[in-house]
């Protein structure tokens, strides 16, 4: 009986129309992104789920692929057309030498290993080529979905992850051009006459980019921006169409719509023009999520499945030892590595891209692109998981980790030594608004206090409005090491999230700190549980902030001179 149901399943959806089964692909990615999202799962791995129930191998819901695969192809076009849009020059330069370093070194290092275990595992050397570059590339999307939730996108390990995509993503279009130029599909008799033609018209095309970006896009942004929709509308057509340029020269539309980015990334308007772009590229990502989930072809799965599983833990394994050594090196402490290579544990987007490119230039076996594509969901799926238990993870493997530190962390420890308070009575975990106001009352009572924060923009706040502070992590026990705990008799935490305060709490217990801990409650339930913990106090911004503001109102508009009228009743007017 159920497989008579499921014929007449299967029956029904190939009698639909393709408006009909557009729309049925849309109701399931809806249905499978809401459980993937109460899974705390990206949404990456719903849609691409979704492609492969919906391909041939199950459902075979979509019999013609071509209007997908543009919307895909659309779809990747504004993907890449944001991330040069947030490429600003002035962002790189100050990201400095650390994401250089760190970065083109993980590229290469994981480019070396990944294309001799692909040897290992009897691929040819083009197809090692093209699968250990897709190795070395992380996911924007995830890593920063990942740091935005934990509220870690301004730490040091939130930046210096940053910083490696930023590097990675320059170095996947640099790749995807300089394999598009030596694919054997370009290759003729002429070939070097053919290459040095395309590049004297690369250069033509770059310098009159760069002209009118220059010159004509000022005004040209100025008259759109009187639209928002029309400023949209620009950014995409001026993107698509140096997309189709490049295309026209036989380079990757890829390329040309990073560049249209690029292009516009110093100018004024480029976060209103990411921020109107950002729901339409996610939206139209869908369709290429969907394209790639129904190109899989499960008829060759169980010669995939052993390749997928060794080289996926190459990424969760392997690329975060990668990185340990490197930033460790760089004059960062272990945590900060260990977090960052950890953030860094997946494949890319732009992996399954880049192999799709090598597989439309018919330089590499379509089979590639099913293997890329479930090594992305194995990674992303198990490095969600990874990220949501670092802490854990870190008090596990912590003694085995001062191998990939320097003796002396430099770079971190010159940042606790400048400005900082001898002596404190007060210590402050947390230097944001509210950390920082809690800071400068102490003071002007007379107390000597020292503040804590790994966002190095809420330290810099911070000292210049005369504060004492350095920088460190409230989940880092090691860390507590170097605070002089022992002059301290009161120590606040302002941070928002429980586990942080606990983990926190915990850690001040364990190094003896006789002082008063007292914790912050932004949620509700917080409060309870920390009093249940043992915390001798705590504060509840939302509430105090609330009363102290009725308190003001009230004393201003109500003076206890003049009774106010009882609730829920109007104050009579009187007479004279």
């Amino acid at each position: 009986m159920p497989k008579r149901y499921a014929q007449y399943i299967y029956q029904g959806f190939r009698r639909m129309s393709l408006f009909q089964e557009v729309a049925a692909l849309l109701v399931l990615s809806a249905l499978f992104g809401a459980i993937a999202l109460k899974l705390r799962q990206p949404l990456i791995i719903a849609y691409i789920v979704v492609g492969i129930l919906a391909g041939p191998s199950f459902m075979g819901l979509s019999s013609e692929m071509e209007p997908l695969a543009l919307l895909a192809e659309i779809g990747i076009t504004v993907l890449l057309f944001v991330v040069g849009l947030k490429l600003d020059t002035q962002l790189i330069s100050s990201l400095g030498r650390v994401a250089l370093i760190a970065g083109t070194c993980q590229i290469a290092l994981t480019l070396g290993l990944g294309y001799g275990l692909c040897i290992l595992l009897g691929m040819s050397s083009s197809m090692s080529l093209y699968m250990a570059m897709a190795l070395a590339f992380s996911s924007t999307i995830i890593v920063v979905k990942l740091l935005s939730d934990k509220k870690e996108i301004d730490s040091l390990h939130g930046r210096i992850a940053m910083g490696i995509l930023i590097i990675q993503d320059i170095a996947v279009v640099a790749s995807m051009l300089v394999l598009n130029l030596l694919s054997p599909k370009q290759a003729t008799a002429e070939q070097p006459m053919s290459l040095f033609w395309l590049g004297v018209l690369a250069l033509i095309t770059v310098a009159g980019i760069y002209l009118i970006s220059r010159k004509a896009m000022p005004w040209l942004l100025k008259a759109m921006s009187r639209s928002p929709e029309l400023l949209m509308l620009f950014a995409v057509a001026w993107g698509t169409a140096l997309a189709g340029i490049a295309e026209s020269f036989g380079l990757s539309k890829e390329l040309g719509a990073f560049v249209a980015g690029v292009s516009l990334a110093s100018t004024p308007l480029r976060e209103a023009i990411s921020s109107r772009l950002t729901s339409l590229r996610d939206f139209l990502l869908l369709f290429f999520f969907l394209y790639l989930g129904m190109q899989l072809d499960f008829s060759h799965i169980n010669g995939q499945i052993f390749p997928a599983l060794v080289l996926s833990a190459f990424v969760l394994i392997g690329k975060p030892l990668i990185i340990m050594p490197i930033v460790g090196a760089l004059g960062y402490r272990k945590r900060t590595g260990f977090v960052a290579g950890l953030t860094l544990a997946q494949i890319s987007e732009f992996s399954i891209i880049f192999v799709g490119v090598g597989v439309g230039l018919e330089v590499i076996d379509p089979s590639a692109l099913g293997l890329i594509t479930l090594v992305a969901l194995i990674t992303i799926t198990l490095s969600t998981y990874m990220a949501m238990y670092t802490q854990p993870l870190f008090a596990r493997l912590a003694p085995m980790l001062s191998l990939f530190e320097r003796k002396v962390a430099y770079r971190e420890t010159a940042s606790d030594t400048p400005n900082r308070v001898r002596h404190p009575e007060i210590i402050i975990y947390g230097m944001g608004r509210y950390g920082r106001l809690l800071a400068e009352q102490f003071q002007q009572a007379g107390k000597r206090v020292l503040g804590v924060d790994f966002a190095p923009d809420e330290l810099k706040l911070a000292k210049a409005r005369g504060l004492s502070v350095c920088y460190g992590d409230a989940e880092d026990a090691d860390f507590l090491a170097h605070l002089p705990l022992h002059d301290a008799k009161l120590m606040v935490s302002t941070i928002p999230q429980r586990e942080v305060n606990a983990i926190l709490f915990r850690a001040l217990r364990s190094n003896g700190f006789k002082g008063q801990i007292t914790l912050s409650a932004f949620h509700e339930g917080d409060a309870e549980a920390f009093r249940h913990a043992g915390a001798g106090s705590v504060l509840i911004p939302y509430a105090d902030a609330a009363e102290s503001a009725a308190r003001r109102l009230l004393d201003e508009c109500m003076p206890a001179s003049k009774p106010a009228a009882p609730p829920h009743v109007a104050a009579l007017p009187t007479q004279d």
